[in-house]
């Protein structure tokens, strides 16, 4: 897999994670924060693949 579409991938992961922070934070605050973590995780991946290639 090339390295924009690794970071690409990255970033759609963590829009699909915001998106489930969206959904849950009514109903299980818990579980919106850890998937709030894992946004922040593939965000800060996605930034780090890019700057380092």
């Amino acid at each position: 897999m090339s390295t924009d579409v690794t970071v690409i991938v990255l970033f759609a992961l963590a829009g699909f994670l915001l998106g489930g922070v969206y959904s849950t934070w009514k109903t299980s605050r818990k579980v919106s924060i850890v998937l709030a973590v894992l946004a922040a995780l593939a965000v800060a991946g996605g930034i780090a693949w890019w700057v380092g290639s």
